[in-house]
């Protein structure tokens, strides 16, 4: 996942892509006729100093390799947004982006 963050006034805007396939339920089925094959993240967080700042649950339907746009108030230069996805499989991962 690549994270950036940038503190304009008091308000910091952060975009992140998230990397993955975001298998559907369609796509499992044809390519391996299990529909229970089908993976893509279902849960996203992105925290600053230990507290929650964005979080959002997710569907098949978000896009292959999604991009996500938020902002929030409440920190400073050099303060690191930590942002982890978690996928129907359980698999996460975890990134940091310094608030520039």
């Amino acid at each position: 996942m690549k994270v950036k963050a940038k503190l304009k006034g008091d308000i910091v805007k952060v975009k992140a892509m998230a990397k993955h396939d975001m298998t559907t339920y369609d796509q499992a089925k044809k390519k391996t006729g299990n529909s229970e094959d089908a993976n893509f993240i279902t849960r996203i967080t992105a925290s600053v100093n230990g507290k929650i700042v964005y979080e959002m649950s997710t569907s098949q339907f978000l896009a292959k390799n999604p991009i996500m746009k938020f902002q929030f108030k409440g920190a400073a230069k050099g303060d690191k947004v930590e942002m982890t996805w978690t996928d129907r499989k359980g698999n996460t991962e975890t990134s940091k982006g310094k608030i520039k």
